[in-house]
């Protein structure tokens, strides 16, 4: 059955029909509204201990939705993470009086994970100061409610750097290291989640505790990657480097496979430091490849750069217009293309971001062209996360999936180098259990524009791409929320029965971030 694209402007005359679930098979959608039981005396025993709780529903209508704009929820009342101890007292009495505890940081789920369905909805951007920087150590102490710009901002004023981020930098540190957290130099660096080197915690019972590989291990391993189950991050210690700009390359592709070859090439042969593909749809495929160094960048010119298949953004320029040419019938098509590339790429090469034709401030310019050309009301962005050998068919098949949904798409896929003792880590988390030395990740997403599509068309199109991981053995970078019903499919039993004994041994109320996985 074709279901149609409701335009801009149309008013059906059922005002339900767009969001009908007539056919598809929706495996959650927003969990039920918690009811409030025992709210008011909760709410007193918090300001009994001196915290204090926005109930007014302007502060909750701030919180109703997370930047997927698909799932909505109000939260009985806010409170502004201040410390430890606060979140302590917090989560001391939200497990006596069984009250729903949602934690937000930067807001950026896509599946409601971050929504709060009732309960008490827990801020954590009150935690936004780094408290120390050892340059001789190469780390950095942050309160984890940072948003990871604010964080490189302070590091650069001490000529440091963080390693690996998310390439949305105003996402959170804790909510990053809860979910992994990839970049353009995750090939050679690792996940976000890889470099902290220790956090503090505050366990769903209200224990303040400091973990690490060393210290208190399992709680260390499943809160890394852990959706916030375990407890909540409110400290991260994480490794750091001297800061470097960057040199950036862009090679252009017509085939979508071909540059997906030629980026895995790079990787196993650790041939750059930044590396990844974006596509307008598959009809341009652009493999960025960036260096620290002038000597690594030699080194790429004279040992690999003739061994990609990909072309300079003139060459390819002239290739797409004699192909256009001699299809005039596709010179929407065309237009289109070229309308994009206008308005996109000069925001990777802004002059006041660049200095000797190198990037100085890439926080700001990957951050801002990821929210000025891909944020929007709704922001759909199922991905799959495979092997090394499982890759290129997971994105070619996704890429299938995107052509039958949607006119206009882009494809966001990189490599994720592993810790070698990465399986007590990773056991339930985007990596996938197959995977060895690195993971790959794939991320598809319609380019919504102001076309308001039914939730109907917008679950079928993410179940086709859940589908695939579950088919060819998979994991998801984004397996909470509203799509939870994929995990035991993708995990199975045993895991997933292992990891929620573990979770109602450590959250006896079950109250921490309920309905994103458990």
């Amino acid at each position: 059955m074709r279901i149609p694209i409701i335009e801009p402007g149309f008013i059906p005359h059922d005002p339900v029909a767009p969001d009908a679930l007539q056919g598809i098979t929706r495996q959650q959608t927003n969990p039920k509204r918690w009811d409030g039981a025992g709210w008011t005396t909760f709410s007193e025993a918090l300001r009994l201990v001196g915290i204090e709780v926005l109930e007014h529903r302007t502060v909750g209508g701030t919180f109703a939705t997370d930047a997927g704009g698909m799932a909505f929820g109000m939260p009985h009342g806010v409170v502004i993470a201040r410390s430890a101890m606060q979140i302590a007292e917090l989560l001391k009495a939200a497990q006596a009086h069984q009250v729903p505890v949602t934690v937000r940081g930067g807001g950026l789920t896509t599946e409601g994970e971050s929504v709060a369905f009732g309960g008490v909805l827990l801020d954590m951007t009150g935690m936004s100061q780094v408290l120390g920087v050892d340059k001789d150590q190469r780390t950095v102490r942050t309160q984890a409610g940072i948003f990871w710009h604010s964080l490189a901002e302070v590091l650069r004023r001490q000529k440091m750097d963080y390693l690996s981020a998310p390439l949305n930098l105003t996402s959170s540190v804790g909510g990053t290291l809860g979910v992994g957290g990839i970049d353009v130099n995750s090939p050679r660096l690792g996940c976000s989640a890889d470099q902290a080197l220790a956090l503090q915690v505050v366990t769903p019972t209200g224990e303040i505790v400091e973990c690490s590989d060393q210290e208190n291990v399992e709680l260390f391993q499943r809160v890394i990657l852990g959706y916030g189950q375990f407890g909540v991050i409110t400290e991260a210690t994480l490794k750091i480097r001297p800061f470097t700009p960057l040199s950036m390359h862009y090679f252009y592709y017509t085939s979508l496979r071909t540059a997906l070859e030629d980026l895995q090439l790079l990787d196993r042969n650790d041939a750059s430091d930044y590396s990844g593909i974006l596509t307008m749809m598959d009809q341009v495929v652009n493999l960025l490849v960036a260096f620290d160094s002038d000597e690594r960048e030699a080194a790429f010119m004279a040992q690999w750069r003739k061994r990609l298949r990909g072309h300079s953004e003139t060459v390819f320029a002239l290739r797409m217009g004699c192909s256009f040419a001699l299809r005039p019938w596709r010179i929407r098509e065309a237009l289109w293309l070229y309308e994009r590339k206008r308005q996109l790429f000069p925001e990777f090469r802004r002059p006041e971001h660049m200095r000797d034709g190198k990037i100085v401030d890439r926080t700001v310019v990957f951050s801002r062209a990821v929210w000025k050309f891909w944020g929007g009301r709704q922001m759909v962005i199922p991905d799959l996360a495979t092997s090394e050998e499982k890759f290129i068919e997971a994105v070619l098949r996704g890429n299938a999936v995107c052509k039958t949904y949607f006119k206009h798409y882009t494809l966001y896929c990189v490599g994720i180098k592993l810790r070698t003792d990465h399986q007590p880590h990773y056991e339930m988390s985007c990596i996938p259990p197959d995977a060895n030395e690195r993971a790959y990740g794939c991320e598809f997403e319609p380019m919504l524009g102001n076309t308001i599509y039914s939730r109907d068309r917008l679950q079928s199109f993410k179940n086709d791409i859940y589908d695939i991981g579950v088919e060819i053995g998979t994991s998801y970078y984004r397996f909470g929320g509203m799509m939870k019903g994929y995990i035991r499919r993708v995990f199975g039993d045993a895991v997933v029965d292992k990891h929620l004994a573990a979770k109602r041994k450590a959250d006896p109320a079950m109250i921490l971030n309920r309905n994103v996985l458990f």
